[in-house]
C-alpha cells in the first residue's frame, strides 16, 4: 500500500494491457483512479474490475491527441477528486513499414498518438501535480526508446522522443525544486493488444507480424509489468526497464554503442517480413 493509498492516478490507454493491468494493480493498494481510453469496451472491463475491489474510479473516453479536450479532461479530474498526484502517460498505438514504402501520414499518426499524446498528458496534468505537493509523471517509453530495429522507424523515433521529453523534464523538474518525480518506463515485449492491433505499410501482413510478436517476442505478463513500473514508481527511480529482453539489450546498446546497428540488422531484416 505504501506510497499509492489514497492517491488519485490517472492512466491513458486503461482499456488493455499495461494500461488496464497498471489501473487494478493500483486499485487494489487503494489509489483512486481516473482511466481513459478511445477502446470504451475495453474502458468498462477496467471500470468493472476496479468496482470489483471497490476502488474508486472515473471513466472518460479519450483521445491523446485531442489536445483541448485533454486540457478540459485534466481540470475535470482535478474538480472530481479534488487533488491529482500521478499521471501515467500509458496510451499507444504500433506501426510496422520501412521508410522507403511509409506514408507521411502514418508516422504522422505514430507520433501524434505516442509522441504527442505523452507531451499533451504532462503538460495538461502538471500543474496539478505540482499543486499536489506530491506529484509523479510516468511516461510509457519502449526498448524501442532505447534501441532501433527496421521496420520501426516511426514507432521508433516516438519513443525515443519520449525518452528524451522525459529525462529533460525530470532535470527541470529537480533543478526547479518543483514536488514533481518524473520516471521513464521501457517495455520490452509485454503481451498485450498493441502487436495485435498494429497497423503496417501496403504490401506487409500486419497480422503475421503480430502472430510472430506474441509467439517469440512477448516475454512478460501485463500484470508482472505493472509490478515492476510500480515498485519503481515506489522508490521515485529515473528509468524502468520492464523484460529480461529490455535489461538484456540496453546493456548491449551500452557497450556496443551504435555499433549493436551492424548486429542486429541482418537478424532483423530476417525475421521481419520486408513490405515490396
Amino acid at each position: 500500500m505504501q506510497g499509492f493509498a489514497g492517491k488519485v492516478a490517472v492512466v491513458t490507454g486503461a482499456g488493455s494491457g499495461i494500461g488496464q493491468a497498471l489501473a487494478v494493480e493500483l486499485g487494489r493498494r487503494g489509489a483512486k483512479l481516473a482511466i481513459s481510453d478511445v477502446d470504451t469496451e475495453g474502458l468498462a472491463v477496467t471500470e468493472a474490475k476496479l468496482k470489483a475491489i471497490g476502488a474508486p474510479v472515473k471513466t472518460d473516453r479519450l483521445n491523446v491527441t485531442e489536445r483541448e479536450a485533454f486540457l478540459l479532461y485534466a481540470d475535470e479530474v482535478k474538480a472530481h477528486f479534488g487533488k491529482v498526484n500521478q499521471i501515467y502517460n500509458n496510451a499507444g498505438i504500433a506501426f510496422t513499414g520501412d521508410v522507403e514504402v511509409t506514408q507521411f501520414k502514418d508516422i504522422e499518426r505514430v507520433m501524434d498518438v505516442d509522441f504527442w499524446g505523452v507531451v499533451n498528458g504532462t503538460k495538461a496534468f502538471l500543474p496539478h501535480l505540482i499543486e499536489s505537493g506530491d506529484g509523479h509523471i510516468i511516461n510509457v517509453s519502449s526498448l524501442f526508446g532505447i534501441f532501433a530495429v527496421p521496420g520501426q522507424s516511426a514507432y521508433n523515433a516516438a519513443k525515443f522522443a519520449v525518452r528524451g521529453f522525459t529525462e529533460s523534464l525530470r532535470q527541470e523538474m529537480i533543478a526547479k525544486k518543483r514536488p514533481v518525480a518524473v520516471t521513464a518506463v521501457h517495455p520490452g515485449g509485454i503481451k498485450t493488444a498493441i502487436a495485435r492491433n498494429m497497423t503496417a505499410a501496403e504490401g506487409l501482413d500486419a497480422g503475421e507480424i503480430a502472430q510472430m510478436f506474441d509467439k517469440k517476442l512477448a516475454n512478460t505478463t501485463p500484470e508482472r509489468a505493472a509490478k515492476i513500473i510500480l515498485e519503481a514508481v515506489r522508490k521515485k527511480k529515473a528509468r524502468v526497464l520492464v523484460g529480461p529482453d529490455a535489461k538484456v539489450l540496453d546493456v548491449i546498446v551500452r557497450v556496443t554503442g551504435s555499433g549493436y546497428q551492424r548486429l542486429f540488422s541482418s537478424a532483423m531484416a530476417k525475421a521481419l517480413p520486408n513490405a515490396h
